[in-house]
């Protein structure tokens, strides 16, 4: 299993899928953040066998609380539509070849599926027991994302559902 280390979580996906860092490719870095400021990038791309490309952005609260959750479904909508306007001039333009392929891969896909990995402590307060509410999150993300993915997911460590991947 091909393992991805983001912001200290080692996501592993399987053997047959395709995964890629975005936010370190060296096309975004160097070539297309350059023509806006601001534009931002997601965490990793993946694509598995069937020909879905999942875009995942990575967020890890356990150790720095988030100050302002009802911002974060505007700030994974707007990564992924930067990470999306990104694939057509990286399949065409990017000078490294993995990155290029990837690009082409997402390009080629026949579904598109976002996925919010979300970790925040176990229990933020007596209170408040967590600082940001999931299915809140999901919901802003359904109506923000719907004509890129109907039915976004917000995971977590504890809670992964029927993804395929794992994350430790």
């Amino acid at each position: 299993m091909p393992t991805v280390a983001v912001d200290g979580l080692n996501f592993e996906f399987p053997s047959t899928w395709e995964t890629s860092k975005y936010d370190e490719w060296t096309f975004y870095r160097k070539q297309f953040s350059v023509v806006r400021d601001g534009l931002k990038a997601l965490d990793l791309l993946a694509v598995d066998p069937e020909g879905t490309a999942w875009l995942i952005e990575v967020k890890d609260y356990r150790v720095h609380a988030r100050t302002k959750p009802s911002a974060l479904d505007d700030e994974v909508a707007g990564k992924v539509l930067d990470t999306l306007a990104a694939m057509l001039p990286a399949k065409v333009n990017a000078n490294d070849a993995e990155e290029a392929e990837m690009a082409t891969a997402v390009l080629d896909a026949k579904k598109l599926r976002v996925v919010l990995h979300l970790e925040q402590p176990k229990k933020h307060s007596t209170l408040r027991p967590r600082a940001i509410n999931p299915a809140d999150v999901q919901q802003a993300l359904r109506r923000r994302l719907k004509p890129i993915d109907a039915h976004p997911l917000v995971a977590e460590t504890s809670r992964m559902g029927t993804l395929a991947w794992r994350v430790t």
